[in-house]
């Protein structure tokens, strides 16, 4: 979660430079873009034509079409991107400068505000409160022209003693210490989605609760794991664990507590003494508890380092390699980094991409289709004779295919060989992994 990262680091110390904070929601933001004001934005942008014509091409809801004058379709998968082209330059608008240390590193100059935006929700850090207010009059001003301004409803200025949510989380000094949690409208909502699902689930076994939940569980938990959340987990966990009792009360209304207990609850997961663990015997699956996700904390991009830029590609392989490690089971996981990501077949990515989710839902779609890819066979391990023997390979279903019956180990295709390295001396030759 790269933005609390950032607020974390503005905030953190004893007596941090600025303690007051512009907390700003722009009004219908998607909807209200400008359409003169983002094509000027393009230029001379090969696809500017392409993009005026997706601007003007309205939306069909329930067999109803609605021109659309202004805006973008909220949900539509370019709309984000469009958002940050119209809100470019967003920082030197609010007056953020920087100090340029070095090649790549960079740090905000004394006296400068600092902006963490992310779509339409943005928090100013500043030094006292008259700086937020010029912040503010200054971006109104610059949102005018492209048809955008503030939702005063849920724009404040505030202390960092008060604290303020920001993108599902708290952000908020206690006694003297900035500390960064989930909201607890994030936690009501997760609750209310936990309470939702069960109750739907009253009739069916207890593989399909397992099958609904895990994926919303370890989403969620993947999502807050690089704030301060143990304490949050654990009460979550107390609550699942009343309602899947709850759910098989129900089930079975008139059998009496130890059966049930002795049915639906043991020590299922073996890598953990807890034997109130939620299970299927007859599957051995069982419902993965928010406090065994591990908490690990965001690591910053170095200085104005950008993903974009072609001359920093092995900084961004080096940071996803050595970054915050999918939760997925530890065999998975070893043999992903093992094959760095890439099926050894066709060299092409299996499960992870270049950008992590960003949020609940995104992770719970992310472990949802990974589940779905291992358990249909999308990503398949195929084995030469015994894994020790380093023959073990995770590979996508059609190269599986392929392989079957007329390739032999020596005929994948070698790693990659990571680029930057110095070019072999004439009369050399360079070993390319087997």
């Amino acid at each position: 979660m790269t933005r609390s990262g950032a607020l974390y680091q503005v905030g953190k110390g004893a007596s941090p430079a600025r303690r007051w904070a512009l907390d700003a929601d722009l009004a219908a933001a998607f909807d209200r873009i400008g359409h003169c004001f983002l094509l000027s934005q393009l230029g001379t942008f090969p696809a500017r034509g392409l993009i005026a014509g997706w601007l003007k091409a309205g939306v069909v809801e329930d067999g109803l079409f609605t021109p659309t004058g202004e805006g973008t379709p909220q949900g539509g998968v370019i709309s984000p991107c469009l958002l940050n082209v119209a809100l470019h330059g967003m920082e030197a608008a609010a007056g953020v400068r920087y100090q340029h240390r070095g090649t790549d590193a960079a740090a905000a100059a004394a006296g400068s505000p600092v902006l963490v935006r992310y779509a339409d929700d943005l928090v100013a850090c500043c030094h006292s409160r008259q700086q937020a207010e010029q912040v503010k009059a200054r971006l109104a001003a610059w949102l005018a022209p492209r048809g955008l301004a503030f939702n005063e409803d849920k724009t404040h200025i505030v202390t960092l003693d008060e604290g303020f949510d920001f993108l599902g989380v708290t952000v908020r000094r206690y006694h003297g210490k900035l500390l960064i949690k989930p909201a607890k409208a994030a936690v009501r909502r997760i609750r209310e989605r936990l309470r939702t699902e069960m109750r739907s689930l009253r009739g069916a076994n207890a593989r399909a609760v397992i099958a609904r939940l895990n994926p919303i569980v370890r989403g969620w938990a993947a999502y807050y794991r690089t704030v301060v959340s143990s304490e949050t987990f654990t009460a979550l966990d107390h609550y699942l664990w009343k309602l899947t009792y709850k759910w098989a009360k129900h089930s079975h209304p008139n059998k009496p507590t130890r059966w049930i207990i002795r049915r639906y609850f043991g020590t299922f997961n073996k890598s953990r003494q807890d034997q109130w663990v939620f299970g299927d015997r007859d599957s051995g699956a069982y419902l993965h508890r928010f406090a065994w996700t591990k908490i690990v904390r965001h690591q910053m991009v170095r200085g104005t380092s950008s993903p974009d830029d072609p001359a920093l590609a092995e900084y961004w392989a080096a940071r996803r390699h050595r970054g915050i490690p999918r939760p997925i089971d530890a065999a998975t996981l070893r043999l992903l980094q093992s094959q760095h990501g890439r099926c050894p077949w066709c060299g092409l990515l299996l499960l992870d991409a270049d950008r992590p989710p960003q949020t609940p839902h995104e992770w719970e779609q992310w472990l949802a289709a990974t589940r779905k890819a291992i358990t249909h066979n999308a990503i398949a391990a195929q084995a030469g004779s015994a894994p020790d023997e380093g023959r073990l390979r995770l590979l996508h279903a059609h190269c599986t295919r392929r392989s079957a019956g007329n390739a032999k180990p020596g005929n994948f295709c070698p790693p990659p060989i990571p680029r930057g390295l110095p070019e072999p001396r004439r009369g050399e030759t360079r070993m390319s992994g087997s």
